[in-house]
């Protein structure tokens, strides 16, 4: 299957659920860390436009808790877990949106790996689908305010490799930015880094994953699968 006519077709689906639903559609996006969540997000938003929608994005690492808060909570070590987002937030937002309110969500640096105090993202009611990205979308309480969603499936060798590749263009990247949650790794050799991604991912992601991402997939109105060169292989339900 051809990636963009794979994004076309869902983005059509996806425009489809405006007829007889006041706006916006939220659509939910997810699947486990470095899958491809935030390219699906970005291709179908794309397509969207294209077709005349207005679209929004609500990232929902805007409401992980404040690394402050994480330290506080002794979760500094789960985030991305469930229980290091404010969902009753996250939740009620969704709801203002259903119901015709604009939101102020707060907004996710992933340079500093926090949230940046003082800003917020403005989403207006108005809009024709706002897209819900993240790795908590199709848990119970989120993805009960949802009216669809796909689920990025990824084999966890790939997933790994796109993980590690990613990581080294961040570290790379804060060579010129002490500011950087990544500047202590910046100066690295290339065999720590991969020792401290390794970490993150066998003690973090991969849990996350195996326990609390992959569980709610069956929660997805579509299922997209996605081969060792990050091509759209089908998309189950479509």
């Amino acid at each position: 299957m051809l990636d963009d006519d794979a994004y076309r077709r869902l983005a059509l689906r996806v425009a489809a659920l405006r007829k007889g639903t006041a706006p916006p559609v939220l659509f939910g996006v997810t699947g486990g860390v470095a899958a491809g969540k935030s390219t699906t997000a970005d291709a179908i938003r794309r397509h969207l436009e294209a077709g005349g929608c207005t679209v929004a994005l609500l990232a929902t690492d805007a409401y992980l808790w404040p690394n402050d808060e994480l330290e506080r909570r002794e979760l500094t070590m789960r985030k991305g877990f469930p229980e290091s987002y404010d969902v009753g937030r996250l939740v009620a937002a969704l709801r203002d949106l259903r119901t015709g309110r604009a939101v102020e969500a707060p907004v996710y640096s992933h340079r500093t790996y926090d949230r940046l105090p003082d800003e917020v993202h403005r989403i207006d009611p108005a809009t024709d689908v706002v897209v819900v990205e993240g790795v908590n979308v199709l848990q119970p309480e989120v993805a009960a305010e949802l009216t669809a969603s796909v689920y990025v499936d990824a084999a966890g060798e790939d997933a790994q490799r796109w993980f590690f590749r990613r990581f080294l263009e961040l570290c790379e990247a804060a060579k010129d930015d002490p500011d950087s949650f990544y500047a202590p790794l910046a100066h690295l050799g290339e065999g720590v880094r991969r020792t401290v991604a390794d970490a993150a991912w066998e003690g973090v992601n991969l849990v996350n994953l195996r326990e609390h991402i992959a569980p709610t997939s069956h929660r997805a109105t579509w299922v997209l699968r996605k081969g060792p060169d990050h091509r759209v292989l089908s998309v189950d339900g479509l």
